[in-house]
């Protein structure tokens, strides 16, 4: 069966991980028809919009989309290209599983955990303003509605993946009112699945026991922000960004993305290291029933990783993006 996608490829070293891992997947054998499209600096530039609507129209047609990193400017220029397909497309739920990847050096051996962040509100709404010069207002916004439904889709993606447990984690000792309300929400449907021990901590002190004992976690369910900061915290646990994947989901669509920056300092320099982009096409071969596929790409990966003889930079090698790929390519069954 073909499968029609879309693919973004992004900016910086966007285009150069996205080529890598289409290759991959060409040598998989899984028959895709990609309609490719720009998003971030390269739209802009051509067209004035960071998130053209031929893009939201190919991903609303399509369903599903493999994205590659897109910049977003530091305190002035256009807003996040990410915020905004997350909030154009309704993809509620951010997903991102973290585990150790044989070969690849990290503090921890026995991290094997899932990220579940709330995608469209809290601190994220974008909602400011400048009340005198000099002081910014910037507004919180937590909803019973976003609140269960993150919820439901954490419940339901460890029932379905055989999960041990499912932590909230929150402030709601200081933000009683929005804090309060998601923990509400998930205490509220927590009940609904009996079979799966459920848990809170409170973020700060989550923090701490992921740094110390990361093994005791499972699947955590976070508001926008908290699961922000705690998934890319999450990420460093086993080696970083490089080497960790993520989907934006929401009802009908699908994103899959690499999770790290654009990295415009080594663009086209061919070094990059397309693993966190090309674990996310696995997440999204899963999503389409390509489970076969999904499995030998994993396999082919751990295997190069295992040998260590071929690594790129950031793990410790000298292979190029080039070199690595062929050697995914050689390495599948």
């Amino acid at each position: 069966m073909s499968h029609a996608l879309t693919l973004i490829p992004g900016d910086g070293i966007g285009p150069e991980v996205t080529t890598a891992v289409v290759r991959i997947l060409d040598a998989v054998g899984v028959a895709i028809d990609w309609d490719r499209q720009d998003a971030g600096v390269i739209a802009f530039r051509k067209s004035g919009q960071t998130l053209p609507g031929e893009l939201l129209d190919s991903i609303r047609r399509t369903r599903v989309a493999l994205k590659g990193p897109c910049a977003t400017p530091i305190g002035e220029g256009f807003t996040s290209v990410n915020v905004g397909l997350r909030k154009a497309l309704d993809l509620f739920a951010n997903l991102r599983p973290v585990s150790n990847l044989p070969g690849v050096p990290s503090r921890f051996t026995n991290v094997d955990l899932v990220i579940v962040r709330e995608n469209t509100e809290d601190l994220y709404a974008g909602l400011e303003h400048v009340i005198v010069p000099g002081v910014v207002e910037s507004l919180k916004i937590i909803t019973e509605v976003a609140s269960t439904r993150i919820a439901e889709f954490a419940f339901r993606h460890a029932t379905r993946e055989g999960r041990r447990s499912v932590t909230a984690i929150h402030k709601a000792n200081i933000m009683k009112l929005s804090d309060g309300l998601f923990l509400d929400s998930v205490r509220a449907v927590s009940r609904k699945y009996p079979q799966i021990p459920y848990d809170e901590k409170i973020v700060d002190a989550a923090c701490m026991h992921l740094v110390m004992r990361p093994e005791q976690f499972d699947v955590l369910v976070l508001p926008n922000l908290y699961g922000d900061i705690v998934s890319d915290l999450c990420a460093g646990l086993v080696g970083g960004l490089g080497v960790v994947p993520g989907a934006n989901l929401g009802t009908d669509v699908a994103v899959f993305e690499a999770v790290h920056g654009s990295a415009p300092d080594i663009a086209d320099q061919n070094v990059a290291n397309p693993t966190a982009l090309l674990l996310s096409a696995v997440m999204m071969l899963r999503h389409l029933g390509e489970v076969d596929a999904a499995v030998r790409v994993k396999a082919a990966l751990d295997r190069v990783l295992s040998a260590g003889e071929v690594r790129t930079r950031d793990l410790g090698g000298s292979a190029s993006t080039t070199e690595f790929t062929l050697a995914l390519c050689r390495a599948l069954d």
